[in-house]
């Protein structure tokens, strides 16, 4: 490698390092929106679909630890624009199966009325509702088990395992 070229990379990385705290410091949670993938109804329902995968016991459920905003923010950041259209189509259908068998939306039946519906998808025939429940139930496990809660109080992750501890007293 030249001097030059060695000298040219040395500088804009130096650059970038000293613009990257002020550019990082404006970050919040408002800032970091989850994007307009699903429309209000559908997110209140993907919601509800998440906490029917893993609900609250004596831990909090995926939807209480926000997990239905990972999986709508990972399917608009990571997933092509078929499984977007899929998410939603599948969302839409949950809805309207609901309506269809209880008279209630999804978000308003009960817990075993909501596991009875997920459960049809999950053994449907179709494709799309396979791939849909398939998808949500995937990124919700994912969603839940990389949660802050989960990883400090449940699984406590360490950054750093295996400390050294030099100085401790030793017994005769």
């Amino acid at each position: 490698m030249e001097r030059r070229v060695a000298l040219k990379s040395m500088a804009v990385a130096m650059g970038a390092m000293a613009g990257l705290p002020a550019w990082a410091s404006g970050w919040n949670k408002s800032s970091l929106k989850v994007g307009i993938l699903l429309s209000a109804d559908q997110s209140a329902v993907l919601k509800g679909v998440v906490e029917a995968i893993i609900p609250k016991t004596d831990t909090p459920g995926a939807g209480e630890l926000g997990v239905g905003d990972f999986v709508q923010k990972m399917v608009k950041d990571c997933y092509d624009k078929k499984s977007q259209d899929t998410l939603a189509k599948g969302l839409e259908t949950l809805n309207t199966q609901s309506m269809k068998d209880f008279n209630k939306a999804f978000t308003d039946i009960n817990r075993a009325q909501q596991t009875q519906l997920l459960t049809a998808m999950e053994k449907s025939g179709d494709a799309d509702q396979k791939a849909f429940f398939g998808t949500v139930k995937n990124l919700t496990i994912q969603g839940y088990m990389s949660s802050e809660y989960v990883m400090t109080n449940i699984t406590h992750y360490e950054m750093i395992p295996a400390r050294y501890h030099g100085c401790v007293p030793v017994k005769q």
